[in-house]
């Protein structure tokens, strides 16, 4: 399955940091008694969670490998739903013969979510039992009776008419917009789309406004269809960054290659600043000195569905491989990677489901930071959601027990030291807070922000891009004019 996609970006470099780290010592044990962040209670998570040692065949007793399988993907083993490439014909000829239901372009991305793994062990779209459990519980109960965190209902909504044409059929085809054939839907339930529930319970409000309910719920259809999923082959989008576009089982592979013994998961859908990169740096250190050896970041930026305002993709994967090329971050320390998910702005609901899907690619720890997933009120001048709550529900939501969480320490523009740094309540003024509108802003109109705030290079990315909006936007009324 492919999706071609128009590009911002001009020229770009690729930075998908997959160089090998060198590591001097082995170890086979974790000191986890001193917490990352002393004042902030939610950092007694702690999973200890010990790696595995694997001795090489021919080796002598020195000789160990780091295993960076530091956490188990949830159910016990990663998802992987795309068909092998000796079944493909015949599988395609089968989908071909069946009645088909088209996706739309988030709905692929569902699909490709679903495929690779990201919220194992959902084997497919949700049937009805799974879903009600996942909008009232924000969880599954698995076959062995455990629990695992579901916070997002993943669903295929489909009309009348689609319903009717599959009748009694137990098996469906997927196409794509383009009409190509991408999978199937095997045993398969239809039941009801109740939408008013689906966006009271997911967001909390059913005020108009909210970007992924008019985007994707309001036009869907009044039936869901779940089944189990079979992919044809690996979604690709053409956008020239599907190598970025890492699996759960690459990253956890990239992992083991670089005998990581810590993963911490960094998810932003906006460019990378300077206070951002002070705190995944300060992260690792602290990681460091809590005695890990290698502590590998996991830069994720968000690659599904975002609102209009928001920075397209390809432009933030520019900034931040230019934030790299500048030596914000380590390039040997540190993996870029795409999260296919499409953003729902469901706030303290949806950044279990972010913090979630880490788990399956291999992290142990999670950055999460003030209003996570949040937004502004539709239709009020405040913030949808307490900015605190997302930190405090991700400690005490339900199968998220074993993952390490790592809250925000606030960073903002220091005006004497001319940097970005984390704040000092002894003297507040001192302190300028940028917030990404401001930031916008600045680039919108060509204004340049203070100096340390981002680097150069991922600056200039951002005006660049808001330069050619604006382009866009007068060349209709200069042709109008001739």
């Amino acid at each position: 399955m492919s999706l071609t996609l128009k590009l911002h970006v001009t020229t770009t470099t690729s930075h998908l940091s997959l160089n090998t780290t060198s590591f001097q010592r082995p170890i086979t044990t974790l000191k986890t008694t001193k917490p990352i962040y002393h004042s902030n209670p939610l950092s007694s998570l702690v999973y200890k969670h010990k790696p595995t040692t694997t001795m090489p065949h021919g080796s002598g007793s020195a000789s160990l490998t780091i295993k960076s399988s530091l956490i188990d993907p949830d159910g016990g083993t990663l998802v992987d739903l795309v068909v092998p490439e000796s079944e493909r014909r015949t599988k395609a000829a089968e989908a071909e013969a069946l009645p088909k239901v088209k996706l739309t372009r988030i709905d692929v991305e569902w699909v490709h979510v679903i495929s690779e793994g990201w919220a194992s062990p959902l084997r497919g779209f949700m049937r009805e039992e799974e879903y009600l459990q996942s909008l009232h519980f924000n969880s599954l109960r698995v076959k062995d009776g455990s629990v695992v965190n579901m916070s997002l209902p993943i669903v295929l909504a489909i009309d009348d008419e689609t319903k009717e044409r599959i009748g009694k059929e137990t098996n469906v085809g997927l196409v794509g917009p383009n009409e190509d054939l991408i999978g199937m839907l095997r045993s398969i339930e239809i039941y009801k789309h109740n939408k008013e529930e689906r966006i009271a319970r997911t967001w909390g409000t059913t005020a108009p406004g909210l970007p992924y309910v008019e985007k994707v719920i309001t036009p869907a259809g009044n039936w869901l269809i779940g089944g189990d999923l079979e992919v044809l082959e690996r979604i690709k989008y053409n956008d020239g960054l599907d190598n970025y576009r890492l699996s759960p089982k690459q990253l956890r592979n990239e992992f083991d290659r670089r005998q990581a013994d810590a993963v911490f998961a960094f998810q932003l859908r906006n460019p990378v600043h300077n206070g951002h990169a002070l705190l995944m740096n300060d992260t690792r250190r602290r990681l460091l000195e809590m005695g890990y050896k290698n502590p590998i970041l996991l830069l994720h930026p968000l690659g599904g569905f975002t609102k209009k305002d928001d920075v397209p993709l390809d432009v933030r994967m520019e900034q931040h491989s230019k934030v790299l090329e500048d030596g914000v971050l380590d390039p040997e320390t540190t993996i870029v990677g795409i999260f296919p998910s499409p953003m729902h702005y469901a706030g303290p609901t949806e950044v279990q489901w972010h913090a979630k899907a880490r788990i399956n690619a291999g992290a142990n720890f999670y950055i999460v930071g003030r209003d996570p997933a949040g937004m502004g009120h539709p239709t009020e001048k405040r913030d949808l959601y307490d900015p605190d709550h997302g930190k405090k529900v991700l400690s005490m939501a339900p199968g998220l027990e074993k993952l390490n969480i790592l809250p925000f320490r606030v960073a903002a523009y220091d005006t004497v030291e001319k940097k970005m740094a984390f704040f000092d309540p002894s003297r507040a003024k001192d302190f300028l807070f940028i917030s990404g509108t401001k930031m916008r802003n600045y680039a919108k109109t060509g204004e340049n922000p203070p100096d340390g705030f981002m680097c150069p290079g991922g600056w200039q990315v951002l005006v660049n891009y808001y330069e050619s909006l604006q382009t866009e936007e007068s060349s209709p009324q200069q042709a109008v004019k001739c």
